[in-house]
């Protein structure tokens, strides 16, 4: 490229992915426990990638691992959790097999090359995306962008949008506050760093001091510690926002979900021609 500070996220070759072959929406039968076939095969294929499917073989078997793996990503979208893949959640599964495909992204500034990547949340993008600061976030599909300050968090980035306009440009892209996971660029402190962000406010009240313990809390979280500190910006509490290695808060654990996503914004980035 002409300009070494302009850089454009290329189409990355779907063979840097998993094969997602889009699930028969339009299938009569019912896939449930005990079915089996090429369909179940494509079912685990894709909630094996998303992180949901833990079983290390594709069987082609709908037995309770799957049924399970179902179940969770059922949970994760809002569907009754049932087990079995229905229309809604066939078309739910086949809209995440198309979130997971390379696109194109408009174009998107990086100073520094060696500040560009997936990088340890522990022992680095803790120190550079610091609490207090404001970042730039960029949705990998869309290529719409918003801003985040970091609030609270410390084996994740707990997020706030600034203003009641990227709350809204937020819930346009997610369509709904939703635990989905989706793979963003975040540039921050010169870096731009691979990132996989959920869009569910929780654990805050707006009208109401932060840190102080108050009740009713957003996300069904009851009575606690105030997570919220942007105030008047059209949501009520925190959002996730994991990088490499990072941990979930409560259970302490790598969620396999949000690493393929971060794994997913790292391949965009190395796709940048420089």
């Amino acid at each position: 490229m002409k300009h070494k500070n302009i850089v454009r996220i290329a189409v990355i070759s779907m063979a840097a992915f998993m094969t997602f072959a889009p699930i028969n929406a339009s299938a009569a039968s019912l896939l449930k426990r005990g079915c089996s076939g090429t369909e179940v095969k494509m079912v685990q294929t894709t909630l094996k990638d998303m992180g949901y499917y833990t079983y290390p073989k594709i069987t082609g078997y709908y037995g309770s691992i799957t049924e399970a793996a179902v179940k969770r990503f059922q949970k994760d979208n809002d569907i009754s959790t049932d087990g079995k893949i229905g229309n809604i959640t066939r078309r739910a599964l086949n809209t995440e097999t198309k979130s997971l495909s390379a696109s194109e992204v408009p174009l998107v500034k990086v100073s520094n090359s060696s500040k560009a990547g997936s990088f340890d949340w522990f022992s680095k993008v803790q120190y550079i995306w610091q609490r207090g600061m404001d970042a730039v976030i960029t949705d990998i599909d869309t290529g719409r962008t918003f801003q985040l300050k970091r609030t609270f968090g410390t084996n994740h980035a707990d997020v706030e949008p600034l203003t009641k306009k990227d709350a809204s440009v937020i819930k346009d892209i997610w369509g709904g506050w939703t635990w989905t996971r989706r793979a963003v660029l975040v540039q921050v402190g010169g870096y731009t760093l691979a990132g996989s962000m959920s869009a569910m406010p929780y654990a805050g009240v707006d009208d109401a001091p932060a840190v102080e313990v108050v009740s009713g809390r957003s996300g069904g979280y009851g009575r606690g510690n105030n997570l919220d500190e942007v105030k008047n910006n059209g949501v009520s509490g925190v959002m996730d926002l994991h990088f490499l290695n990072s941990r979930t808060h409560g259970s302490n654990i790598v969620k396999q979900a949000h690493q393929v996503m971060v794994k997913k914004a790292a391949e965009y980035i190395k796709g940048i021609d420089l």
